[in-house]
């Protein structure tokens, strides 16, 4: 099999924990300039670019700015800093339980994402565990919702990253959720959940459809008292919103859900006071580069929960 060649490092810096943008120019002759491919490829739009080409903010390999006259070249790569968009900064830490020279293990608050999409760039755990703990080159190993709080695994090295990324790719991550919700008496509990769920592009909410199952979750009842109860939930795979779609579809949707069993008005930004009742509380897996054996547990408790006349009024 033939070895991709990896692409040439970022002649800029990061900025805010947010690396620069790449753009590899694809081959074809359809573009005279660096500067007419941009155009058609962005949204930015003409003025934009332009404005961003005449300020020297887009460089090529050495770093040397791109000018409205370069010629375009097929392969050729250049880089950029996006500007970052006005974010509602989300007022919680984010708290380190384990940090080695491998990787480091985070406790994310709720409405915080993990990586930079779309509009949450600079508020973002990476960016901000970036900032944090000085290490510009750690990645995450896989995503949680931005909705959803609770433990996220990073690599410092990035020559390591595939390795670990592999282990949840591979299913070799035992992963425990806790989620607090309405208490059904007639709802039978453990149970295994097990359904086809399809997420479309430009749709918020995800759905179960006829079809092989490409979902599995573990449900359990922990505990229950005034009407709400505490679940253990165990994702045997990894669907998106796979089990906020499988506990509304048992009845019991999960507290604080925008989405599910339907979609609410937008929340507010800077709204913080109803988060999701959804907690990855632990992690467990073989280190593939120490081979030490590692269990996280998330110390937080869900609001709800601990706090039932607050989130009732």
């Amino acid at each position: 099999m033939r070895r991709r060649t990896p692409p040439p490092p970022s002649p800029l810096p990061q900025r805010d924990g947010v690396d620069p943008v790449r753009v590899r120019l694809p081959a074809g002759n359809a573009w005279a300039t660096v500067r007419d491919h941009l155009v058609a490829r962005l949204a930015a739009g003409a003025e934009v670019i332009d404005t961003m080409l005449a300020e020297e903010r887009i460089v090529d390999v050495t770093g040397r700015p791109v000018t409205r006259d370069t010629a375009y070249a097929p392969g050729m790569f250049v880089w950029f800093h996006r500007e970052l968009p006005d974010e509602e900064r989300v007022p919680f830490p984010i708290d380190v339980v384990y940090r080695d020279e491998h990787v480091v293990v985070a406790d994310k608050p709720h409405f915080l994402a993990t990586t930079p999409r779309g509009s949450h760039v600079a508020e973002t755990a990476l960016a901000r565990l970036r900032r944090q703990l000085g290490i510009p080159a750690l990645g995450a190993a896989h995503r949680l919702d931005r909705l959803t709080a609770g433990l996220v695994l990073f690599i410092v090295r990035p020559e390591e990253r595939g390795a670990y990324q592999s282990l949840f790719r591979d299913r070799r991550v035992a992963k425990e959720y806790e989620a607090v919700a309405p208490y059904d008496p007639t709802l039978t509990l453990p149970r295994t959940v097990r359904s086809r769920i399809v997420k479309e592009r430009g749709i918020l909410a995800a759905q179960e459809v006829e079809g092989e199952t490409n979902a599995i979750s573990r449900v359990e009842l922990l505990e229950h008292r005034h009407g709400r109860a505490r679940y253990r939930l165990t994702p045997r795979t990894g669907q998106t919103h796979q089990l906020r779609v499988h506990m509304s579809a048992l009845g019991v949707p999960i507290l604080g859900d925008p989405l599910y069993p339907v979609v609410t008005d937008p929340v507010p930004a800077g709204d913080f006071r109803r988060p999701l009742q959804l907690l990855a509380r632990g992690l467990e897996f073989t280190d593939p580069v120490t081979g030490c054996e590692h269990r996280f547990v998330s110390p937080r408790v869900l609001r709800a929960w601990s706090s039932y006349e607050e989130w009732a009024g």
